[in-house]
């Protein structure tokens, strides 16, 4: 008989132990959860890096190439909007401004440097202003971001601040960039399909 009261103890008294470890896991268990979610909150929202130019360059460049930016942004927009003609209207405006950049502002390096961009933009360009296909443009106007994105690196903006965006998904996920002059996505691969797909990489200054 009084075996059996001791093992009725000790059951007991090992049953207390167990509730006693198990109420203190959810009081440790907020406290390792919610002091990451608070860490990356600043990251999530900023979401880019900010990059100054890698040129000191005289302000007349940066103007110019401002005003390819501007005429860059109105290209972009007519993508988002899925509007092949107005693309192609539109594109004659980015030419012009591409071409009254004076490259005899530059000088060394950064010369050399305009000499490997320039060339690929109007080669863009003008692909984008022959086609009617707004795929084909869509494709074009990639490689004519990803250029615009290494000058305004190289060179800087004049006034104005770039946003270096980037969608995984564009061209069945090989993914592709653009350029805007907001933190708002507004995706040109997609439009109203996908209109917000993407994210901030770079800021530029």
């Amino acid at each position: 008989m009084k075996s059996k009261i001791i093992i009725r103890i000790i059951i007991v008294a090992l049953m207390s132990v167990t509730v006693a470890a198990c109420s203190k896991t959810p009081k440790e268990a907020p406290q390792t959860t919610e002091a990451p979610s608070t860490a990356a909150a600043p990251a999530d929202t900023t979401g880019s890096a900010t990059a100054l130019p890698q040129f000191d360059v005289d302000n007349a460049f940066r103007t110019q190439l401002s005003a390819v930016f501007n005429a860059y942004l109105v290209v972009k927009d007519a993508l988002v909007a899925s509007d092949a003609a107005q693309v192609k209207s539109k594109t004659p405006d980015l030419n012009q401004a591409l071409q009254q950049v004076d490259m005899k502002l530059l000088t060394g390096a950064a010369h050399n440097d305009w000499m490997t961009y320039q060339p690929a933009m109007e080669t863009a360009i003008k692909s984008i202003e022959s086609s009617t296909d707004l795929e084909a443009q869509r494709q074009q106007f990639h490689t004519l971001s990803q250029n615009l994105y290494k000058t305004i690196k190289a060179y800087g903006l004049s006034g104005s601040t770039a946003y270096y965006d980037y969608c995984p998904m564009a061209f069945n996920n090989a993914g592709a960039s653009w350029l805007s002059n907001t933190t708002q996505i507004r995706n040109p691969y997609f439009g109203n399909a996908m209109l917000t797909c993407g994210s901030v990489k770079e800021t530029l200054k």
